[in-house]
């Protein structure tokens, strides 16, 4: 495997609703979907079933439902996904948006 080139696979943890419970129309995931695609030159979103997300703050536990976007990339600019992820944070008015990568070897 050592000489398979390798490649990043980046994911995106998008919120399906607002702190309020008030889902986030579907334009949201377009636009996402569509700055992506012009910047990876694809996406795969995973919009049917969305998973839940679960953590602790205190003694709370805060629950949320997330919609996946997937690119793959060659290299990682970590400029531009820091911009990118605090103009998430703003357009989906949160904390923060949960965006990780992982080296990869695609076959």
């Amino acid at each position: 495997m050592d000489d398979l080139p390798g490649r990043w696979l980046v994911e995106l943890f998008l919120p399906t609703a607002s702190n309020d419970g008030a889902p986030f129309e579907r334009a949201m995931f377009d636009r996402v979907r569509d700055e992506l695609v012009d910047a990876f030159g694809g996406v795969t979103l995973f919009r049917r079933n969305p998973a839940e997300g679960l953590w602790t703050d205190g003694d709370a536990t805060a629950r949320d439902q997330v919609i996946t976007a997937e690119v793959m990339a060659d290299t990682i600019d970590r400029d531009w996904w820091d911009g990118y992820r605090r103009a998430l944070e703003g357009r989906f008015a949160q904390e923060e948006i949960l965006i990780r990568c992982t080296r990869i070897w695609t076959l």
